[in-house]
């Protein structure tokens, strides 16, 4: 199974946002649903790409290649996550916690904060 292995250019991001929410998609479809869309070549470009580096796979459904992603949603979401908490932040989830709590914790609902601290309390019990 294919993993993440590497970070998204915003330009890749963006269409993997847009396939993951329909499911699949054609290339002209991804280029009506981009901000600021490139050319449609450069759209059949990275999508080609995207399929090399083993995030999409294609069919042929009539004259049309449709893309599917080759992980769903979550698994991708934990393997980005994963590669990111090595890249920036040397692994550590503390870190990645506390950065996101400075930069939003103004964000978070009273409910939120309850969550997240059952989930604190819930690893410690586990000893994790």
């Amino acid at each position: 199974m294919p993993r993440i292995a590497d970070l998204f250019s915003r330009r890749e991001r963006e269409i993997m946002n847009i396939v993951f929410a329909s499911g699949e998609a054609t290339a002209g479809e991804v280029l009506a649903r981009m901000a600021d869309p490139p050319s449609y070549s450069a759209v059949r470009a990275m999508l080609r790409i995207l399929e090399q580096k083993g995030h999409l796979r294609h069919e042929l459904k009539g004259t049309a290649y449709v893309y599917k992603p080759t992980l769903n949603r979550d698994k991708a979401s934990r393997s980005a996550l994963d590669q990111l908490l090595r890249t920036f932040f040397d692994g550590s989830a503390a870190k990645v916690v506390s950065t996101l709590l400075d930069q939003h914790a103004k964000n978070l609902s009273s409910e939120e904060l309850e969550n997240l601290s059952a989930l604190i309390d819930r690893a410690r019990k586990e000893g994790r």
